[in-house]
């Protein structure tokens, strides 16, 4: 059976940036040979689904699933080929999200360089460190050249890694959403994207370091009647 390996963004305090994240990581991951790649939408506002509700594309595939299927469903998306599968999580601590996490090869957690949400960082920090799941930060919707966002990477650093790429805030992030594509579909030279991709290219690192041997590379392509990539409900 071939390796797959999961990302799950997780976070406690809402407004962190974890939808439009999963989703453009999702997408370049997918852009990047890392395919077949799945979403998983557990929150029930359900923006991610949403999200992909709109997409054209129909890659990277969406798994509609809830908390007491997820094991399962993880499972069929194993069989069926899939490589990658991003877990968007909601805002919130709960012992359901927990169990999400214990799905997790990496957990990310989305944080604004703000006062409250490095406040809000301990118990998504006891979640992982409660599962022996790796966790790393990533400093989201930063202003440029602001001092705030390197005393955010200094406070988050005490409490886990800190991946060396700095998401900045740019209202070209939450347009591309609007349409069901991602800033790199939008234009893939600017800013956001080299970000995004460069994010990316560090998780994957990241993943390869997990047992299991997941290679980038090594990416065939999903089952053509596979049961997963129809479209959410809604």
């Amino acid at each position: 059976m071939s390796s797959m390996r999961v990302i799950v963004f997780a976070s406690q305090k809402g407004g962190s940036g974890k939808t439009t994240l999963s989703g453009h990581i999702a997408v370049e991951a997918e852009r990047q040979g890392a395919g077949p790649v799945a979403l998983i939408d557990t929150d029930p506002q359900g923006s991610l689904a949403k999200w992909w509700n709109v997409r054209k594309d129909p890659s990277p595939a969406f798994i509609q699933s809830v908390f007491s299927n997820l094991f399962y469903d993880l499972d069929s998306a194993r069989e069926e080929g899939f490589k990658l599968v991003v877990i968007d999580t909601p805002p919130a601590v709960t012992r359901a999200i927990s169990e999400v996490v214990s799905f997790a090869d990496i957990v990310v957690a989305p944080t604004r360089p703000s006062p409250h949400d490095l406040r809000a960082v301990g118990p998504t920090v006891d979640i992982a460190e409660a599962r022996g799941k790796p966790l790393i930060f990533v400093i989201n919707g930063a202003t440029q050249r602001a001092r705030i966002t390197s005393e955010a990477a200094v406070a988050l650093s005490q409490h886990g890694t800190v991946a060396p790429v700095t998401i900045h805030h740019r209202v070209d992030f939450a347009a591309s959403m609007i349409d069901g594509r991602t800033v790199m579909e939008i234009d893939p030279f600017c800013q956001s994207s080299q970000e995004i991709s460069s994010l990316w290219s560090y998780l994957h690192e990241r993943l390869q370091r997990a047992d299991g041997g997941y290679r980038q590379d090594d990416h065939g392509s999903a089952p053509s009647n596979r049961v997963f990539g129809r479209r959410a409900a809604q």
